[in-house]
């Protein structure tokens, strides 16, 4: 196969490799998760320590130290809630910047696929963003337990995470073939991806209510792309809320097109990358 050939760009085309391709996409999403613990003890394990000791740090800094509540507005009151609330938002933006911060590498480290078989190179990308999602999905299962323990019930509108999740699935997927692209031809975008992610977080409800926000500041804000999904994750996860459909919808819209853009700069790019490598 020659690697200058046009690859197609269509979602249709996108649909067929990721299903025609589902048992390696498996396979290296297995490979990308036990190859971060190979060496420990614990193997595996680790992925659910992590999470609990992470939450049990933010319950005891926030919850007994600083004794923090989230707000005024806030629906409950337990002194547990902050570390919890926080947890939530924390989730989030690890999906996201973990992903992205991994992108601009995906190619360069797999350069044997570039240049010595024939391997669909778009799936390096699913690969890498199934990897985050598994870690993500123990984390959020550790933060519904911890729920449990600390209110000793759990709403049902916590259904709809899935439904919350997927738009910030399908807009990580998209920027991260952009920047998957991008990092064989412009080595510096790693670097800057990290800083932006940082500051991504500390410009998003993370570790504050937007109410707490001077009225100028909060467009800024929701401009973040974090910021809403933060928002409805702990609307049905903490407050037993609906999520905002109607807004669900258009910010799916919008992350489809943003995935359809990425899959398609990737195709058409992809065969430079022999060249550059």
């Amino acid at each position: 196969m020659n690697p200058h050939t046009d690859k197609p760009t269509t979602l249709l085309s996108l649909t067929a490799t990721a299903w025609n391709n589902r048992q390696l996409i498996y396979q290296m999403v297995k490979r990308d998760i036990i190859g971060r613990y190979r060496g420990s003890f614990m193997g595996i394990f680790w992925s659910v320590i992590n999470p609990i000791f992470m939450l049990a740090v933010y319950t005891l800094v926030f919850s007994v130290v600083f004794k923090a509540r989230w707000g005024a507005g806030a629906v409950t009151s337990s002194k547990t809630d902050f570390a919890v609330i926080l947890f939530v938002g924390l989730i989030m933006h690890t999906l996201f910047a973990e992903t992205l911060t991994r992108a601009p590498t995906l190619v360069l480290a797999n350069v044997n696929y570039v240049k010595k078989v024939i391997f669909p190179l778009e799936i390096l990308s699913i690969v890498s963003l199934g990897g985050v999602l598994f870690h993500s999905m123990i984390s959020m299962l550790v933060l519904i337990t911890a729920f449990f323990v600390f209110n000793g019930y759990l709403h049902w509108t916590l259904i709809f995470t899935p439904l919350v999740m997927l738009p910030l699935v399908l807009l990580t997927l998209g920027l991260s073939w952009f920047l998957a692209s991008l990092g064989v031809f412009v080595r510096d975008v790693g670097q800057t991806i990290t800083i932006l992610m940082t500051i991504a977080m500390f410009l998003s409800p993370v570790f504050y209510p937007i109410s707490s926000l001077p009225e100028n500041i909060r467009p800024l804000i929701l401009l973040n792309p974090l910021t809403f999904i933060i928002e409805q994750a702990r609307a049905v996860l903490i407050w037993g809320q609906y999520p905002d459909f109607a807004g669900l919808a258009w910010y799916s819209l919008v992350a489809l097109v943003i995935m359809w853009l990425g899959y398609a700069w990737f195709q058409k790019t992809r065969k430079g990358f022999a060249d550059v490598l």
